[in-house]
């Protein structure tokens, strides 16, 4: 499985409703660091189907969502669970990082 596209439209039931947990990458076409950790997070995705869900919402198309949250940096991921979010990390991480901080939060294994 691959990344998931949400919006400020499909926030609410594609991140806080959802029974997994959901990693939220809160990114811009124009940002360079955001497109250096696209493709550690495209393989998260798939290393870790089922166990955590990896949704991508550009901040340009949807910022809404991003102003609620108090996004100021991007990249900013954030990881919710059970419809609130549990854990913030901000700037780009290589992607053994991001899967410590995953297995911090109990998602990844």
């Amino acid at each position: 499985m691959s990344t998931v596209k949400v919006t400020d439209d499909t926030f609410q039931s594609d991140v806080l409703q959802s029974e997994t947990p959901v990693l939220v990458d809160f990114w811009a076409e124009w940002c360079g660091p955001c497109k250096q950790i696209a493709p550690a997070l495209e393989q998260l995705a798939a290393e870790l189907q089922g166990k955590v869900t990896i949704a991508k919402l550009d901040i340009e198309q949807s910022p809404t969502t991003p102003s609620r949250y108090g996004v100021r940096g991007i990249p900013t991921m954030m990881l919710f669970k059970g419809g609130q979010m549990a854990s913030m990390k901000v700037g780009a991480m290589p992607k053994q990082k991001i899967l410590e901080w995953l297995t911090e939060a109990g998602v990844a294994a």
